[in-house]
């Protein structure tokens, strides 16, 4: 559960650099549950190829996320904003980093 929960928060952050393809069997995959073998006959391509397609995207984001630590980052600000306790000051910071 705690992996499945990771490659989510991952894709939120990461998706945009994945290809259109990885893209799709990661989302049927995890978000719609299909199987790799339901993935496979929609797509007219084998069980093993969806497979390698979504391991090779759940690499790519874990190696983003390793290198650019851009997930790490955000929950660390996060953390010190919390502490603030001008509550104006906290909002405008928040719309900043959610835009």
């Amino acid at each position: 559960m705690k992996e499945l929960n990771e490659l989510i928060l991952l894709y939120d952050y990461y998706k945009d650099l994945l290809t259109e393809v990885q893209r799709n069997y990661f989302e049927k995959y995890y978000f719609d549950n299909l199987s790799l073998a339901e993935i496979a006959s929609e797509y007219d391509i084998s069980r093993n190829a969806v497979h390698k397609q979504i391991k090779s995207a759940s690499e790519k984001m874990y190696f983003y996320e390793k290198n650019l630590k851009v997930i790490k980052k955000t929950n660390d600000l996060m953390k010190e904003i919390n502490k603030i306790t001008d509550s104006k000051l906290k909002e405008k910071i928040i719309k900043i980093i959610e835009s």
